[in-house]
């Protein structure tokens, strides 16, 4: 079974944290899991044109083709302006209809305020059930204020729950 992380932002370092945690604790869970962090600030993604997937370059076609091949989906993003960041979109848009078939999709999301934990609900469910995903019923949001100056997650119940998260993920595939 193959976890795909991907952090949806250019910015910063707490989105990818956040995804890293919930794929370090899906290894601890089932040792036999492969996991894989995507974070787009480490590829030239390029703008959806419309074309298809082999009319773009090498690093847009690699991300693509690793979700692809995941059986499952962890999508981090931080919350800028009520919504989700213009990579996030940009990539997602790039995605074939599909893509998540039989796939189970959580995502975990982060933001400056508590006013903004429903946003990733808003914005990403949609697209990913569009996509043929399986949604758990819950997901993780991370306040700013649960990370240190070094954006580590230093709340252990946000750790706690980033665990769960990830056990339901992985019972949620393998019952599908």
């Amino acid at each position: 079974m193959k976890l795909v992380g991907v952090s949806g932002t250019m910015a910063g370092r707490k989105t990818s944290q956040m995804v890293f945690e919930i794929l370090r604790a899906a290894k601890s869970i089932n040792p036999s899991i492969e996991t894989e962090l995507i974070d787009l600030k480490d590829y030239d993604v390029e703008f959806m044109r419309g074309y298809p997937l082999s009319y773009y370059n090498d690093d847009t076609q690699n991300v693509v083709d690793k979700i692809r091949s995941a059986d499952l989906v962890v999508i981090g993003t931080p919350v800028y302006q009520a919504s989700i960041p213009g990579s996030l979109k940009n990539l997602l848009d790039l995605l074939p209809e599909n893509t998540f078939k039989g796939k189970v999709v959580g995502y975990i999301s982060t933001a400056g305020s508590e006013k903004h934990f429903l946003v990733a609900e808003y914005h990403l469910q949609p697209i990913i059930k569009f996509l043929g995903g399986t949604v758990p019923p819950k997901n993780v949001f991370v306040n700013d204020e649960h990370f240190d100056d070094e954006s580590v997650i230093i709340d252990t119940e946000i750790l706690k729950r980033i665990r769960n998260f990830a056990e339901e993920m992985i019972q949620l595939q393998t019952k599908l």
